[in-house]
């Protein structure tokens, strides 16, 4: 949870924000606002929308999203008898201007003339909303394709910070798990929900490693198992940073080998199916670094287990040090052998983004050496001290000290 501890500093600093004139943005026409999402707490009202590529050039005129700059839609209307500050920092602590905004989008300052500058600045959303108003415009912030995770924080005149956190569904990308029917993967009779005891036995006894779509061969260790919700899970990994994956398509394949020519980064890269309980990845997630090279990356299956009535998920998280192209597979990355310690990445990450309650671990890989590796599907080694990590994905944030280490007796080679 994000502490504000400067609170009374910040009502200092707000004196000398910039005061605009208090006029409202015209409001964008359907089907953008048809995606708006809507939260009310404590007498204000915030109303979210964020603009594909294409709504943005229409609105805007300039290639936006060219310029890794993406427009957010906010309406806020204070209840309250009291006035209230919007704090874009909250949303995006390297924001853009309206006028800088121009200035990128048209290409250069010379080209950005009078007309756009004005239309930038006039569409902006105000700070300040006085009791009773309601205000509306766009902020200007980095791009983040697929779902875009950001908090709109409000200041209050008693000194607090009213949070909303949105997750916002942008039309482009098609993702790896948009057409994935949570609700019907397994007939009712192949769910199981098991007890403590009960839970530990069936995630020791499930298979090693993924295979492949002939249910063949060994590929990476299956190192991992979640426990949450399919929002808890997806939003979890959202705020800690990673991104969703790009079903394999003319388009993608085109970005991932300009991506790799240009030595580049690529965000939403497809991800290859590996198999487990007879299908690929039910969701595919990454970290990209600065190139194509370079990403953690993890895949997900929601198993037929159920431990207190929540999803049980399996599944295995890596490290890319390197990417070669093949006429087989497109692309195939270089693994990092040490996957136990992308495995314990994972749980820092998740741990400091607030977002894990709990953890233990359990038996299942199987043990192999530096001096003895396996090898995944792909010919890459790599060595483990053969644990699967189980983690319990907090719905609300959880304080670091405050997360729980369960001893299931099968505790990590430290």
């Amino acid at each position: 949870m994000r502490s504000y501890r400067s609170v009374p500093l910040l009502l200092t600093l707000l004196v000398f924000l910039p005061v605009f004139a208090q006029s409202d943005a015209e409001a964008p026409e359907s089907p953008l606002l048809e995606r708006a999402i809507t939260q009310t707490e404590d007498g204000v009202t915030i109303t979210v929308a964020v603009p594909s590529d294409t709504e943005t050039r229409e609105l805007f005129g300039v290639p936006l999203y060219k310029r890794k700059i993406q427009p957010v839609w906010l309406e806020i209307a204070n209840d309250r008898e009291t006035p209230i500050t919007f704090l874009p920092l909250g949303l995006d602590p390297e924001y853009f201007t309206p006028i800088e905004s121009a200035f990128l989008g048209a290409g250069s300052a010379s080209e950005a003339d009078t007309n756009m500058r004005k239309l930038f600045f006039d569409r902006r959303i105000n700070l300040f909303i006085d009791p009773g108003e309601k205000r509306t415009g766009f902020m200007f912030t980095r791009l983040q394709e697929g779902t875009k995770s950001f908090n709109v924080d409000v200041y209050t005149d008693d000194e607090r910070i009213v949070n909303f956190t949105f997750f916002v569904p942008v039309p482009g990308l098609r993702l790896d798990h948009q057409d994935v029917d949570w609700d019907n993967l397994y007939p009712e009779d192949q769910i199981r929900d098991l007890d403590k005891d009960a839970l530990i036995e069936a995630l020791t006894a499930m298979p090693c490693c993924t295979t492949d779509k002939q249910s063949e061969g060994s590929g990476d260790p299956l190192n991992l198992v979640v426990i949450g919700a399919v929002d808890d899970v997806y939003y979890a990994f959202l705020r800690a940073g990673w991104d969703e994956t790009e079903v394999i398509s003319r388009s993608s394949l085109t970005k991932m080998a300009k991506a790799f020519v240009t030595r580049s980064e690529y965000r939403y890269s497809p991800v290859s199916g590996l198999y487990v309980f007879g299908r690929p990845q039910d969701v595919a997630l990454q970290k990209a670094r600065e190139n194509i090279d370079e990403r953690n990356h993890l895949r997900l299956w929601m198993s037929p287990l159920r431990f207190e009535g929540v999803p049980v998920w399996v599944g295995q998280i890596s490290r890319d040090i390197g990417v070669r192209l093949t006429a087989k597979t497109i692309t195939t990355h270089k693994v990092d052998p040490d996957v136990d310690e992308t495995r314990e990445y994972l749980v820092e990450n998740l741990a400091y983004s607030q977002a894990l309650a709990k953890l233990g671990y359990v038996d299942g890989v199987g043990e192999a050496t530096i001096d003895a590796p396996r090898a995944n599907l792909t010919g890459d080694p790599y060595f483990t001290d053969g644990k699967r990590v189980v983690l319990w994905i907090s719905s609300q944030p959880k304080n670091f000290g405050d997360i729980e280490d369960l001893d299931w007796g099968a505790q990590p080679i430290r």
